[in-house]
C-alpha cells in the first residue's frame, strides 16, 4: 500500500490529508475537514495542476511590465513548457484586466491573461 501525506490548499485551514493507494488506485482519504480537501486530494495524487504565473513586457506603456496568469490551472508537467512559451512575448498597450495575451498557452488550451492595467504612455 501506497501512502501519501498531503497539506491540502483548497482553503486556508491547511488540513494534513492522507491519501492511501494500491495499485494506482485511491483506497481512502482522511485528514481533511471539508469536501474541497478530498477533492483536492484526489486530484493532486492522480492528476497534479496548477496556476502559473509570471510577467510579460508591455510595449508603449506606463509600465515596463504586466502580471499574467493561466486562465485555468493547467497540467503540472506543462508549466515550464508554459514559461517557455512566454519568452519573447510582449504586449501593447494598453492592457487591460483579463485580456489574452497568449492563446492555447504550450498546447493546453489554456489562456493567458492580463492580472492587471496597463495604460498607454
Amino acid at each position: 500500500m501506497d501512502i501519501r501525506q498531503l497539506t491540502c490548499i483548497s482553503c486556508p485551514m491547511g488540513c494534513p490529508i492522507t491519501v492511501e493507494m494500491e495499485d494506482g488506485q485511491i483506497i481512502n482519504v482522511t485528514g481533511n475537514t471539508c469536501k474541497r480537501g478530498e477533492v483536492y486530494a484526489r486530484k493532486e495524487v492522480t492528476s497534479p495542476t496548477r496556476i502559473v504565473t509570471s510577467t510579460v513586457k508591455v510595449k508603449g506603456g506606463t509600465a515596463d511590465m504586466v502580471s499574467v496568469k493561466t486562465k485555468e490551472d493547467i497540467p503540472k508537467d506543462k508549466i515550464f513548457d508554459c514559461i517557455r512559451a512566454l519568452k519573447g512575448i510582449e504586449a501593447e498597450a494598453p492592457v487591460q484586466i483579463g485580456d489574452v495575451i497568449l492563446k492555447d498557452a504550450a498546447g493546453t488550451g489554456v489562456d493567458i491573461v492580463a492580472t492587471r492595467n496597463v495604460e498607454r504612455a
